[in-house]
């Protein structure tokens, strides 16, 4: 995804150093090479062995050794600077154009974009003068990512926090985002929907979002525009993709199904309720010693409408939950619907399903090919899903 891009990885002294390695590492699985650039505090919380063995290039630290005048070529070189973290020490040294570190010296030689990712306790983020800093950058054409919210190394809770490692890469990812499905449309459902039966109950089910999710996060890395409509969920959706909440089965068809004539590729990974009660109450329902019978109606199928009215050259992929006979239903699923692609998973593997990070898949495409996935991360399993997409539904978007 990141093939044949250099990346230049500042680190400046901060607790928040050890989430850098965790950057690094999603960065070259990406396949980019990356330089690291540290100042001398950083070695107080990661070495240089830890971050050469990770990037296979030796560490640019300190400006009075071999190599000193290394800064320019790198910052002339690089497709990307990112530093994370910034600390507060780091951000008003960039913002004031001073020079004492091989971090700064590359910063003020680098002719590529500039990230930076603020890391600090909350009263330093929120200090006057630090935001003068932020504002500075920022006029100077720095990108300066947002914080997090929560709980500091100082024990204080409040902004502050670096952004989490897969958030960055996100974010660099949408720098390169002349991908194979750039100009492309995109719509992923995903999570349960909930169906009112009085103002406190409602039917559900156990869906986490995660596959659609993954799905989502996967084709805005490609380049795609990418809109989620999702269900209730705990989980935070991807950065740079429009996003649509909806709570029932009725809500989630209205907002698909205005929006589906101008997708490329419809991706219906959400688990829709497939009946709703016939006559929600306004109140709530008070229990009685009798037992309770309450009336269903099936609820408007979402992905069989989509096969209906499907526009000349739209991908339109389903998904099957099965727990017995699984090829035949999805097979016949697959066909029913007119779907391009179905993916396949079953309870009876272990790892796959409703609330794991990982799934065990078939791919099923209309031409009959059938792809036995093993058991994967849900990520990896959105990778493998939009490689079959790009090879065999989409090929003209790979030429």
């Amino acid at each position: 995804m990141l093939s044949g891009i250099t990346i230049i990885l500042g680190i400046s002294g901060s607790i928040a150093a050890y989430k850098a390695i965790l950057l690094l590492r999603l960065l070259k699985k990406a396949g980019a090479r990356v330089k690291v650039v540290t100042t001398e505090a950083v070695g107080q919380f990661v070495g240089d062995l830890t971050l050469s063995s990770l990037s296979g290039e030796s560490v640019f630290s300190g400006l009075w050794e071999e190599g000193w005048s290394e800064h320019v070529e790198l910052g002339t070189t690089a497709d990307l600077m990112i530093v994370a973290p910034a600390t507060a020490n780091t951000l008003a040294k960039f913002a004031h154009g001073l020079c004492d570190n091989a971090l700064t010296a590359v910063y003020l030689a680098a002719r590529c974009p500039i990230m930076v990712a603020p890391a600090m306790d909350a009263d330093m983020y929120i200090h006057p003068r630090t935001a003068a800093n932020l504002r500075q950058l920022e006029e100077d054409g720095v990108q300066v990512l947002p914080v997090d919210q929560g709980f500091l190394a100082s024990g204080l809770e409040g902004p502050g926090r670096m952004l989490e490692p897969e958030e960055i890469y996100d974010r660099i990812c949408q720098q390169f985002s002349s991908g194979p499905l750039s100009g492309k449309k995109v719509l992923v459902t995903a999570g349960p929907t909930r169906e009112s039966i009085d103002p406190v109950r409602f039917i559900t089910n156990h869906s986490s979002g995660k596959m659609g999710y993954a799905m989502a996060k996967v084709a805005r890395q490609l380049g795609a525009e990418v809109t989620l409509v999702s269900g209730p969920v705990q989980i935070s959706p991807p950065s740079g993709v429009s996003v649509e909440l909806v709570d029932s089965a009725a809500q989630m068809f209205e907002v698909v199904t205005s929006k589906a004539s101008e997708q490329d590729i419809i991706i219906k990974a959400a688990a829709v309720a497939d009946y709703t009660p016939a006559d929600p109450t306004d109140q709530k329902m008070k229990k009685t010693d009798s037992d309770l019978s309450i009336p269903l109606n099936r609820t408007r199928d979402i992905l069989k409408t989509l096969g209906e009215h499907k526009p000349a050259g739209q991908v339109l992929i389903g998904f099957a939950l099965e727990t017995q006979h699984a090829l035949a239903n999805a097979r016949s699923k697959l066909a029913r619907k007119n779907l391009d692609m179905i993916l396949l998973n079953t309870l009876e593997d272990s790892g796959a399903g409703f609330g794991h990070d990982t799934n065990v898949v078939t791919l099923i495409d209309r031409w009959g090919r059938e792809v036995r996935l093993p058991l994967l991360s849900k990520y990896e399993v959105a990778e493998k899903t939009f490689q079959h997409i790009l090879t065999y539904l989409m090929p003209s978007t790979t030429e």
